[in-house]
């Protein structure tokens, strides 16, 4: 249920692109085509796939407080949580380059619509961003990691896909002069982001559900107890004032 929760979050809730606005740069450059987008966003989800658990590992047993215990007792205190930058954009820059050199062996024409943009993957943030995240939310398993890593990825795939498709749509539409290409383009985008914050009420309808119940029980306990009190107290001033009467 966990992976399942984190999968659906990170695609939807969390989405990359219409929750944070991060690889915003790729995304507005390289959505004119669907097929550009696609192979794109194929790109992402693999370095996001591969980089995020890679990164997990750097960061549990190198890179957090008391992470080089493997090696010895005396290596507890060290932390190299300084490193941590420096380390995942390392990682990040080894994946991009091993797509960028697959890419050009199986599709030049892929390759060469891309352009640019293909080895900017290293210096986009939605990449980098799926590892600070992964770090600072704690996941605890390389299951999740890698989970959050592909789900990450799908959610921007889905962002540079869908606005693709819509631009090369709304290129035949009355769009008004001053609203022509990134105008709209903008727009569109913030309309989607709308659109995806109403799955946060998904996930977390279960939760809210149950606070209010509790809540309820509380305030029935509470309740409960003050009658209770009252009761109590109510019979002792009856007494005290029967045993007034009789002296």
């Amino acid at each position: 249920m966990e992976h399942i929760e984190l999968f659906f979050k990170s695609i939807f809730v969390d989405n990359m692109v219409f929750a944070y606005f991060l690889g915003m740069c790729s995304y507005l450059a390289v959505s004119k085509k669907v097929s550009t987008a696609v192979g794109l966003g194929a790109a992402v989800i693999f370095v996001l796939a591969i980089t995020v658990p890679l990164n997990w590992l750097l960061d549990q047993y190198l890179l957090q407080e008391g992470a080089l215990t493997w090696l010895g007792p005396e290596y507890a205190d060290y932390d190299l949580g300084f490193l941590s930058f420096i380390m995942f954009i390392a990682t990040i820059a080894t994946m991009v380059q091993l797509v960028e050199i697959i890419v050009e062996k199986f599709s030049p024409s892929l390759y060469n619509s891309l352009g640019i943009f293909l080895p900017l993957i290293a210096v986009n943030c939605a990449i980098l961003g799926g590892s600070l995240f992964m770090q600072s939310r704690e996941i605890e398993t390389l299951g999740l990691a890698l989970n959050y890593g592909i789900g990450s990825g799908i959610g921007w795939f889905l962002a540079i896909v869908a606005i693709a498709a819509i631009r090369e749509k709304i290129r035949y539409s009355n769009v008004p002069a001053p609203l022509r290409g990134l105008g709209i383009t903008f727009i569109i985008t913030g309309l989607m982001a709308i659109g995806f914050m109403s799955f946060g009420g998904m996930l977390t309808g279960g939760e809210e559900e149950a606070t209010e119940a509790t809540k309820e029980d509380t305030v029935g306990m509470v309740i409960t107890n003050t009658a209770d009190v009252k009761d109590e107290t109510s019979s002792l001033v009856i007494e005290t004032t029967n045993d007034t009467d009789k002296n």
